[in-house]
C-alpha cells in the first residue's frame, strides 16, 4: 500500500510561485508513474501533469504548460510540481496520485488509472 503525502501548498499572490511535493512511503516508488490533479470548489477534479516512473517522460496540460513543471527525485521517493506565474484560476486543492508502471513509460491522465492518492494540499492564488 503506497501512502502519498502532499505538501507545499499555501496562499500566494498572482504571478508568484509554489513548489508542491508528493512524498511516498513505498520503497519501490521509483517504479510508479505519478500524476498531479486539482479540484477547484464546485468543479470536477482535473488532470494537470504526469511523469513516468523513470522521469524520462512528462506531460502537462495546455493550461499550465510553460508555467508548471513536474519532476521527480527517485532517491528521495518524491515527486514535485513547480508552479510559476500562478493565476487566480489555479486556485484548487492539488492531489498527487500513483500507479505501478515499471518497466513501461506510461503517463496516465485519467483519475481511474491511478491506484493511490494523497490527501491533497490547498493552493490559493489571490489577484
Amino acid at each position: 500500500q503506497v501512502q502519498l503525502v502532499e505538501s507545499g501548498g499555501g496562499l500566494v499572490q498572482a504571478g508568484g510561485s509554489l513548489r508542491l511535493s508528493c512524498a511516498a512511503s513505498e520503497r519501490t516508488f521509483s517504479r510508479y508513474a505519478v500524476g498531479w490533479f486539482r479540484q477547484a470548489p464546485g468543479k470536477e477534479r482535473e488532470f494537470v501533469a504526469a511523469i513516468s516512473w523513470s522521469g524520462g517522460s512528462t506531460f502537462h496540460v495546455d493550461s499550465v504548460k510553460g508555467r508548471f513543471t513536474i519532476s521527480r527525485d527517485n532517491a528521495k521517493n518524491t515527486v514535485y510540481l513547480q508552479m510559476n506565474s500562478l493565476k487566480p484560476e489555479d486556485t484548487a486543492v492539488y492531489y498527487c496520485a500513483a500507479a505501478y508502471d515499471f518497466p513501461r513509460e506510461t503517463m496516465y491522465k485519467g483519475n481511474e488509472q491511478y491506484n493511490f492518492w494523497g490527501q491533497g494540499t490547498q493552493v490559493t492564488v489571490s489577484s
